[in-house]
């Protein structure tokens, strides 16, 4: 889908702002969805008695837009600057910023998640994915989605640089993954599957309609099957966004690509399904 055609897509779809959805209802393929494991109780509230990871602000100089833009990261527990780390890039929705995904507590899912020895250290970036001069979440939200499109140049050419040359992390595509909500969850598929060579695990939480076909996405698909190491994907089962992730999952089926989706039910558009998204994302990267 081009930046032109995606934009009149999200535009002409009439969603809510923030992370309400809204975005227009499709029918939903008919699939095979993957087991529903819910998540221990308390996942993603504050325990006593652990260490904590640590929330800080960056500011990098944007090449692409030309600005100097910000993404919040987090360090793991006991984060120690002489060791590398991997690292996840987690992407916000269309009404959302750099700051969005705090709402879903990542910080608390991931000290749980360090505490009881379930998940790799790592770092996460979580930057903002409306990669214009202006980008801030205010007025028509909708009408940014070219800018949305375009975060592929800033994450690549300025984010991931930057990241890299501040941190000790490891630049090779088994120590990196992509992964986001609602229209940061549609940019992870289509820049995750698009550029192989960067990304090895990639996830979707109730993608959005910037969803790139499935032929668009995977048009290699022997390449696919060698090169990507997870494509994961959750959705409420009210969710009229649905219908961008089954049918993703229908043709993975079809092509036998390893691909899985999960139907949180009764799950709507919403951090519930995002948290719980973040919670089985996160222990299976890096492994």
């Amino acid at each position: 889908m081009t930046i032109a055609a995606m934009a009149l897509a999200i535009c002409a779809a009439n969603a809510q702002p923030g992370g309400m959805g809204g975005f227009g209802q499709r029918p939903q393929i008919d699939v095979t969805f993957n087991p529903y494991v819910e998540a221990p109780a308390g996942f993603d509230v504050e325990r006593p008695g652990i260490d904590r990871g640590t929330l800080e602000l960056v500011e990098y100089k944007s090449e692409f837009v030309g600005t100097v833009r910000k993404a919040t990261v987090y360090l793991p527990p006991k984060y120690d600057a002489s060791k590398k780390y991997p690292v996840l890039y987690l992407l916000h929705g269309i009404g959302g910023d750099e700051r969005e995904w705090l709402q879903g507590v990542p910080n608390i899912i991931m000290d749980n998640l360090y505490a009881d020895g379930k998940a790799a250290e790592m770092i996460i970036v979580m930057p903002n994915g409306r990669a214009q001069e202006n980008d801030r979440a205010e007025g028509n939200v909708y009408a940014t989605a070219p800018a949305f499109a375009a975060f592929e140049h800033d994450l690549l050419g300025d984010l991931i640089p930057f990241i890299e040359g501040k941190y000790n992390v490891y630049t090779d595509k088994m120590h990196r993954a992509i992964a986001g909500l609602s229209m940061g969850g549609g940019q992870s598929l289509n820049f995750g599957l698009g550029h192989m060579d960067v990304f090895a695990y990639v996830g979707g939480f109730s993608s959005a309609p910037n969803t790139n076909t499935p032929e668009v996405l995977i048009p290699d698909v022997e390449k696919t099957k060698a090169e990507n190491k997870l494509l994961w994907m959750v959705c409420g089962s009210k969710d009229g966004l649905m219908y961008n992730s089954s049918r993703l999952k229908a043709f993975c089926d079809e092509h036998g690509v390893p691909c899985t989706l999960i139907e949180y039910p009764d799950g709507e558009h919403n951090f519930v399904v995002w948290k719980y998204g973040l919670f089985n994302f996160a222990q299976l990267i890096f492994k």
